[in-house]
């Protein structure tokens, strides 16, 4: 597997040339990279105008996944925007309505792609007690499918989501078939599902467009991350696929990140499928001695380790401040869950000293209380109008009965409560003092 991004940036540096173009800092190593941070030059290609060294990396990743790969240094908000922009498209050539399907969990990205694009979106909301997922099966889709007057046009589904869990894409995509529907994939937690022995990439399962954040689970640096469409898929797809992605991004793509996208095409091919599957017993084994000894998990996602506090007897953020004292960082942790992302690149003693810390937290009684329900907040308004109307930030004390504008939810998880467009209630106001949130956006109406 070449890497010509890595190549052609190499050779560059090497020449000493005289760098009359962007980046500011001239390739001078302050923080020690800039070497290697170039621009558009001659030679260098273009990431949405690519005939070069760009087309070529991109060729090699569609090799290794088996579909049509197309790279984003904006993460996979970039290739959110980009599927939404894509089934749009798709929508007026068939004479469909621009309406998706989407489970409720969804990123806020999605929202903002909604309003960006004037698409309509109706909920689902599955059977799981907590915001972070939304557990539908094949069967309930294909009974929501079948009461609908309004078809969508695509079934929208975060798989794996925040908290591990992973949906039935190959079921559910058999259902969007039945039913004529795009099946859309938020994957950003789930590049590496690829390389297990029997590969649980939505691609391979059936979806027609997915995201992966190479940047969360492969080694490519922060921002990394690949919009994949299925060979099956309409053409209308991949002969726009590049238009898509150039509509929402910076005309300044990170040539660091690029390179990284382009190096770990070399990583994948040599040798990771192997140290993915060694790694994975590891991680099997470190969460059967951690439910041996007294801890709760949940979700089957094989790289992330996310554990139900309060039944070991604390909040999520309480362990994760423990494991902070002990130079260990967490991914997510709220009062019910702590998050932890484990990857191949971890050493082994690493992993001891994870187990060993939560280990030496002493268990407690049970905390009892649990989370509110998902609330299911009356639409009055739609996504698009909502987050571009005028807003003012208010109390939640004083949101009752208000229209939310913009979420104004942190990332992590970055997963809204209530969405644009819905009205503020008593079980809405519940949830937000439940996870502490003091303020929120409505629309000044």
């Amino acid at each position: 597997m070449n890497t010509p991004i890595c190549d052609f940036v190499k050779n560059y540096s090497k020449k000493n040339m005289v760098r009359a173009h962007m980046p500011g800092h001239k390739g001078e190593n302050v923080l020690g990279f800039e070497n290697l941070d170039i621009t558009e030059i001659k030679g260098a290609d273009s990431l949405f105008e690519c005939d070069g060294i760009i087309k070529e990396s991109e060729k090699n990743a569609s090799e290794i996944f088996e579909c049509d790969t197309y790279y984003s240094t904006e993460g996979s908000s970039l290739c959110i925007r980009a599927m939404l922009y894509l089934t749009l498209l798709y929508a007026k050539k068939e004479g469909r309505e621009p309406l998706v399907l989407a489970s409720r969990n969804a990123h806020k990205t999605f929202l903002s792609a909604l309003a960006l694009l004037d698409l309509d979106v109706e909920w689902v909301y599955g059977n799981s007690g907590c915001y972070l997922s939304c557990e539908i099966s094949a069967d309930e889709l294909d009974r929501k499918l079948n009461s609908m007057s309004k078809k969508p046009v695509a079934f929208y589904v975060t798989s794996p989501d925040y908290l591990g869990n992973m949906a039935d894409i190959k079921g559910i995509a058999q259902v969007c078939k039945k039913h004529g529907l795009l099946l859309l994939v938020d994957n950003a937690h789930g590049a590496y599902l690829k390389f297990l022995n029997e590969s649980e990439h939505p691609i391979d399962l059936g979806a027609t467009m997915c995201c992966d954040s190479a940047h969360k689970t492969l080694p490519a640096l922060t921002g990394g991350a690949y919009l994949h469409i299925s060979k099956d898929a309409d053409v209308i797809f991949k002969n726009n696929a590049k238009k898509a992605l150039s509509l929402f991004a910076s005309t300044s793509p990170s040539y660091l990140i690029l390179q990284s996208l382009d190096k770990t095409n070399e990583h994948l091919a040599n040798g990771y499928k192997e140290k993915l599957s060694e790694f994975i017993l590891k991680i099997d084994k470190l969460k059967k001695t951690l439910c041996k000894n007294g801890y709760s998990l949940s979700g089957d996602e094989e790289l992330k380790l996310t554990i139900n506090a309060k039944s070991y007897g604390y909040k999520g953020d309480e362990i994760a401040h423990i494991l902070r004292d002990n130079n260990i960082e967490c991914e997510f942790a709220d009062l019910d869950f702590l998050v932890l992302m484990l990857t191949p690149a971890m050493k082994d003693s690493e992993l001891e000293k994870i187990e060993k810390s939560l280990l030496d937290i002493e268990k407690k009684c049970e905390i009892t209380d649990t989370s509110p329900e998902v609330v299911k907040p009356k639409k009055v308004m739609s996504v698009r109008k909502a987050m571009l109307s005028l807003s003012q930030t208010v109390s939640v004390n004083d949101s009752v009965g208000k229209i939310i504008a913009t979420p104004n939810i942190s990332c992590p998880p970055a997963v809204p409560i209530i969405v644009s467009g819905e009205k503020v209630d008593e079980d809405v106001l519940s949830v937000f003092e439940y996870y502490s949130i003091s303020e929120c956006d409505v629309v000044i109406e």
